[in-house]
């Protein structure tokens, strides 16, 4: 069930925020990608997501999701992902669901 474990150290290193969804919009010429403005505060980050299989842009608008805000931007359909948010399961075969948070917080909590 679980992969290769690692230490606190190697955990320490994934920068996991709050981020608060304030503009979504399909991205253009892709079936999968939904182009995401994410609030994380002190910035907005632009984050291309893989699930228009299974939500609608405004399905996005206002949710606070888990960012991965310390990944590498990556291009992707012609534009910029700085950042990936977490969802459950990540299988092809069932709708994921995305990671949030009980209750609002602050735009770029970070979550420990």
């Amino acid at each position: 069930m679980s992969g290769e474990k690692i230490d606190y150290k190697d955990f320490a290193k994934v920068d996991l925020r709050v981020g608060k969804v304030i503009e979504a919009e399909p991205v253009p010429n892709s079936r999968k990608l939904i182009r995401l403005v994410v609030d994380l505060g002190d910035e907005k980050r632009q984050i291309l997501a893989g699930l228009a299989k299974w939500y609608k842009p405004e399905d996005f608008l206002g949710k606070y999701v888990i960012v991965v805000a310390n990944l590498k931007p990556k291009k992707m359909a012609g534009l910029m992902s700085e950042g990936m948010i977490l969802a459950a399961p990540c299988s092809d075969e069932s709708k994921p669901v995305l990671l949030t948070v009980a209750e609002p917080v602050e735009p770029g909590s970070k979550v420990c």
